[in-house]
């Protein structure tokens, strides 16, 4: 809402020059990142920031792409992150909505050890050494089992189920309605912009983590594409030089390198906010805790 005062329309101008300000401190460090991974090396050397460059070349991302690896590194990504994604929403709503029911048995006792769980953690040694118990090393379920559910977003989402009018399920109850068929029928599709907002959250996090698929996957054929990504830099940046095997190879500079593999490990999923946007701010407040 505009303000009509003087005063009001200062503090307008003020706040958009702000948000605008802090708009381009977050868009052009983006756009020198897709300029750099195009130019060149000696464009990169001599100047400082630009975000157009006066030299296009595709020498990092035909270096990026030249393992026949990161198609089928890309499809894991895909998979890890849509069924990691899908694994998250069903424990996360379905215990969210058994805590967010005052008539539970131990409610309180599961709240303080989910709480706890935020402040604590085993570690990674002991971690490790449960998912290997599990007999889930090397497999797709090691990176998502383990964090199938966040403490955080699950006190959020039983947070927003415990707005709901109880006077809605007691009607479903009425006609028959399980627990589950509750969830289902009623409080779900009253959740569609906290779904949006979660899923989103959720397929970011398996979307960018490397460390437990590094950590769990000793094949290399079920590397997700940040891990691989992360070795075409280490070998890009170490001590091995193609050009010293074939006189004729160029290799483009370590900064455009790094660069392209950021721009190709952003794309995708940057691709899927804009479908969920209309749904992402409206999802996070309706999980808010009110005064």
């Amino acid at each position: 809402m505009r303000h009509s005062t003087l005063s009001g329309k200062i503090f307008d101008t003020a706040n958009y020059i702000f948000l605008a300000i802090v708009a381009l401190s977050m868009i052009l460090p983006i756009m020198y990142i897709v300029a750099g991974s195009f130019a060149t090396e000696i464009e990169l050397s001599n100047r400082a920031f630009f975000i157009i460059p006066k030299t296009v070349t595709l020498n990092a991302y035909e270096y990026v792409f030249k393992d026949n690896a990161l198609p089928r590194s890309l499809l894991v990504s895909v998979f890890v992150t849509v069924a990691g994604t899908i694994v998250n929403l069903i424990f996360t709503f379905t215990m969210a909505y058994a805590l967010s029911r005052r008539n539970m048995v131990g409610r309180n006792i599961v709240m303080n050890m989910v709480v706890f769980s935020m402040l604590f953690s085993g570690g990674i040694i002991p971690t490790f050494l449960v998912v290997k118990s599990m007999g889930l090393l090397n497999s797709y379920l090691a990176v998502m089992i383990p964090t199938a559910i966040s403490a955080f977003n699950l006190i959020v989402i039983k947070s927003f189920f415990q707005e709901i009018p109880n006077e809605l399920m007691e009607s479903a109850r009425i006609d028959g309605c399980t627990d589950l068929g509750v969830l289902w029928r009623i409080v779900l599709p009253l959740s569609k912009p906290v779904i949006a907002t979660f899923a989103l959250f959720y397929a970011v996090g398996h979307w960018n983590d490397f460390f437990n698929a590094l950590l769990y996957l000793n094949d290399t054929k079920k590397w997700p594409m940040q891990v691989l990504l992360r070795q075409i830099i280490l070998l890009a940046t170490g001590s091995m030089d193609m050009s010293t095997m074939d006189p004729q190879y160029v290799k483009p500079p370590d900064q455009s390198i790094k660069m392209a593999v950021i721009v190709v490990g952003t794309l995708p999923i940057l691709l899927v906010y804009p479908f969920l946007q209309k749904h992402f701010a409206k999802g996070v407040m309706l999980g808010a805790v009110k005064g």
